[in-house]
């Protein structure tokens, strides 16, 4: 998800990605990658650019360069989605990452790139959820995380849940700065920490 574009699972169900069209205002891309429809987990990016899974296919890799720089992570990590957490200016990652992975990063994506963890998770794309115009994360993350997320982004950070009290919000919620969508079993109390933390309100 990025401001201007949505990569779906091929074969996602039309209503689904007319959904997602429709409160995001983005272009639907239907894709696999790695020969995967677990879409969301190998591919991170932003308005400029995209890092993908060392194990994704050249012809997907050319597929997606319609829309921006397309770049493997050099890394045995490649679950690029829930191993980065970005907007279009910044981004942190997971702590091992190499020097050659985040520079990988930093020149595809054009952002600030820096290691952190968020509620001592270092999977920090599971762990929260950025946009351009605020962040929200794991409930559980720490005083000093969060001086480092709003340094790095230079944004409003707040906490929340989805999903009925899932931490996990990179895994529940997608979202941009025109609007988002959330699990189904996310309540009115989750969704107002939502709309609150990333600035629909």
């Amino acid at each position: 998800m990025t401001e201007d574009v949505a990569f779906v699972p091929a074969g996602v169900p039309d209503l689904v990605a007319q959904q997602i069209e429709d409160v995001m205002q983005v272009r639907i891309v239907p894709v696999s990658l790695a020969g995967s429809f677990i879409v969301g987990s190998l591919l991170c990016g932003n308005c400029t650019g995209f890092v993908v899974s060392k194990h994704a296919h050249p012809s997907e890799i050319e597929e997606l360069r319609e829309f921006g720089d397309v770049q493997p992570l050099p890394s045995l990590m490649n679950a690029c989605g829930n191993i980065i957490l970005a907007n279009d200016t910044a981004a942190i990652v997971h702590p091992q990452l190499s020097d050659k992975a985040v520079a990988v990063i930093q020149e595809t994506m054009q952002v600030d790139v820096h290691r952190a963890t968020i509620a001592g998770l270092k999977t920090v794309g599971m762990a929260g959820i950025a946009t351009n115009k605020g962040v929200l994360v794991h409930p559980k993350v720490s005083d000093a995380e969060i001086s480092i997320l709003e340094d790095v982004f230079n944004l409003p950070v707040d906490i929340g849940t989805v999903n009925f009290g899932s931490p996990l919000i990179g895994a529940g919620l997608l979202a941009n700065s025109a609007g988002y969508l959330a699990g189904a079993d996310t309540t009115g109390h989750e969704l107002g920490r939502i709309e609150d933390a990333l600035g629909y309100l």
